[in-house]
């Protein structure tokens, strides 16, 4: 039976990279595989999924009134697995289409994404997939500053932590940090700032 699994982390845990993983898998052994990721994120281009150690392939865009569901029914080669990256910012007619997918089309959904923003708010995308995921994991890493597991997401700006502000706003490394909790709201944004400097010495 097909399930619609939902695995979410922090920045940098490597959701990329397990989808790239998942697809490579599939096909060397002849299965083929649909890669979807949100419209939103084009720092790499319109419809690619890269991960940030430069691995990255082609993929459909999601825009706002996409029908997953009909595309994927209408496809001449019903796929072994949909993936999609960069979930969290899928409305909540894309998760349903995701789950509609499984159901109705027997064909197993894996979606990748975040889980909460940087204000520590569930994005429309995360909170229908916990809620209609079949099976649902944690993709760990740890926090920045210490060695506890990161469950938050610290936005930056100019190196300062930021905290209010617009929900999506797309960006890397040199936006987002991932975070325990006690780091979310204590960052030492000093010392982070200092071992880049000493690096570069």
């Amino acid at each position: 039976m097909a399930q619609l699994y939902y695995k979410y982390g922090t920045m940098n845990s490597g959701k990329t990279i397990e989808i790239l993983k998942v697809a490579h898998n599939y096909e060397e052994q002849g299965k083929g595989v649909v890669i979807m990721t949100s419209a939103l994120d084009t720092r790499d281009g319109f419809g690619v999924v890269s991960s940030r150690i430069g691995m990255k392939r082609k993929a459909m865009a999601i825009a706002e009134d996409t029908d997953i569901f009909h595309f994927i029914q209408e496809m001449p080669e019903k796929p072994y697995c949909v993936l999609i990256d960069e979930a969290q910012f899928l409305s909540r007619h894309h998760v349903y289409d995701l789950a509609k997918v499984v159901d109705e089309l027997n064909v197993p959904v894996m979606a990748f994404g975040l889980k909460n923003d940087f204000q520590n708010e569930l994005f429309e995308g995360s909170k229908y997939l916990l809620l209609l995921a079949d099976k649902i994991d944690e993709i760990k890493t740890i926090c920045q500053f210490c060695s506890k597991k990161a469950t938050m997401v610290l936005r930056t700006t100019n190196g300062q932590p930021v905290y209010e502000g617009e929900q999506i706003q797309i960006g890397g490394n040199e936006t987002y940090i991932p975070v325990c909790r006690k780091h979310y709201f204590r960052p030492e944004i000093e010392e982070i700032k200092n071992e880049r400097e000493n690096s570069k010495q």
